[in-house]
């Protein structure tokens, strides 16, 4: 074999895995299909949110109605039959743009998106608390709730006390310190201004932790701006063919590697693509019908509200005695974020263009019993403050793509695909299209971290 362990992707589940090889000893290769985005001194590493420009979006060339250059931006666009999913491409993956949220589901929701079959009090004991560890994740200090920039945030408090609901501050994978940088005027401001892509280093995303870690562990090697494009088994282990590209999207090179240990962790769509384009070409021919299927967007709704672009503080509230079905609102700059329990769409593989489709069923009962939800919940929060009715509420978007390589279908508890030795999924994938009405990227690093350790007593 040309290396012991190939990790496809760098996000959640990815950057675990790399460490944990690592530390391990495992000589390990990261395929990651984007580039690194360091912090800067400038403050100049991601366009800001209100001027987007080529580093915004994954080759594409508009965004927002502008026009921008086509280049390996940091946030990918998949535009499905019903739904648009949104998601990180960079060293780093998914924690380059999202809101730091750190959120442990409830048992009652944990069991409820993933059954009995992961046992809860390991991961509230072990494997979650290890990952908030390593995020450095803590809630909004009160001297930081009480600045100006987190106004809003106190509003929304207020709002939900009002309407009877208990709102709560939840981890953050967030350096407060620097947001007290920002705040005194020390730094430019982008995190407390409402910026996801944060140029002042206030966010403690994967690449400044598990990754920065796995790399000074030793045998572990990332290589930006490599695509795999097909994965086939071989004797022994796994064929991986990929694409060397540039930073405007041109083929440099095109090799193949061969590894013994497996893991895919390219996000729900990218993870699913793959095992879906193998089972179609006969590369992993045995593989099952349940590939693709499971997919959600982890009951997204964004309801839009007219306020100005401010801190993101981590303040949410629960409603999960709705009648219509659990929700949970969130804070966050020119929306409330709502997570909900809906249905599931799922992933096609179309030969012709060798890729997959998105499929979302809009008229399927679960899923309206979920908008449904969302806004019964908002119009109890407007109602009882006296706030305007919301005149918009986005159902077919997400920023939590999952599903595709569920366990208990295509994985067991632990990432193994069914079948075959050596090929493991550690990203959210893994989950039915839900986590659980909570962000998932706490629960992916932990089930990994859970793999992982298991994983690597077994490859000693």
């Amino acid at each position: 074999m040309d290396i012991e362990a190939i990790v496809v992707g760098s996000g959640f589940g990815g950057a675990v895995a790399a460490l944990r090889l690592g530390q391990a000893g495992v000589r390990t290769l990261v395929l990651e299909r984007g580039r690194r985005w360091p912090i800067r001194p400038s403050g100049d590493t991601f366009a800001p949110s209100s001027s987007p420009d080529r580093r915004t979006a994954w080759f594409r060339t508009s965004w927002g109605g502008r026009p921008i250059e086509r280049y390996a931006g940091v946030r990918d666009m998949i535009e499905g039959n019903g739904m648009t999913a949104t998601q990180g491409a960079g060293v780093g993956g998914g924690s380059l743009v999202y809101a730091a949220f750190t959120y442990q589901p409830s048992r009652e929701m944990f069991r409820r998106a993933l059954g009995d079959g992961i046992d809860y009090d390991a991961m509230d004991r072990v494997f979650y608390p290890r990952v908030r560890a390593m995020l450095k994740a803590s809630p909004i200090p009160d001297d930081v709730l009480a600045a100006p920039c987190a106004a809003g945030a106190r509003r929304f408090i207020e709002q939900a006390k009002a309407a009877g609901f208990h709102a709560r501050r939840l981890d953050m994978a967030i350096d407060w310190d620097i947001v007290r940088e920002e705040i005194a005027g020390e730094r430019e401001p982008s995190w407390i201004v409402g910026e996801f892509t944060t140029n002042s280093g206030a966010k403690n995303t994967l690449d400044r932790n598990y990754l920065a870690l796995a790399e000074d562990a030793g045998p572990v090697d990332i290589r930006p701006l490599h695509r795999v494009t097909a994965i086939a088994e071989r004797k022994g282990g796994y064929r991986i063919s990929f694409e060397a590209i540039d930073e405007l999207g041109a083929v440099i090179a095109r090799d193949t590697v061969d590894c013994r240990l497996l893991f895919l962790a390219a996000g729900s769509i990218g993870t699913s693509t793959l095992l879906l384009r193998a089972r179609s070409k006969g590369t992993l021919g045995r593989l099952g019908e349940d590939v693709g299927r499971w997919w959600g967007g982890n009951g997204d709704r964004f309801v839009p509200i007219a306020e100005e672009r401010r801190m993101i503080t981590g303040v949410s509230f629960e409603h999960l005695d709705n009648p219509h079905g659990p929700v949970v609102v969130e804070d966050t700059p020119d929306v409330r974020f709502v997570m909900t329990c809906d249905g599931v769409g799922a992933l096609r593989y179309d030969p012709e263009r060798d890729d997959v489709a998105l499929e979302w069923p809009a008229d399927d009962s679960a899923i309206i019993a979920a908008t449904r939800a969302s806004a019964y919940t908002n119009q109890i929060l407007e109602t009882r403050n006296g706030l305007p009715p919301f005149a918009t509420h986005v159902t077919s978007r997400t920023v939590h793509p999952l599903g595709g390589a569920v366990i208990g279908h295509v994985c067991d508890s632990l990432g193994r695909v069914l079948g075959y030795d050596g090929l493991y999924v550690v990203d959210g994938a893994l989950l039915p299209g839900t986590s659980g009405c909570a962000n998932p990227s706490l629960t992916i690093a932990a089930l990994a971290e859970r793999a992982l350790e298991q994983i690597v007593h077994e490859a000693r």
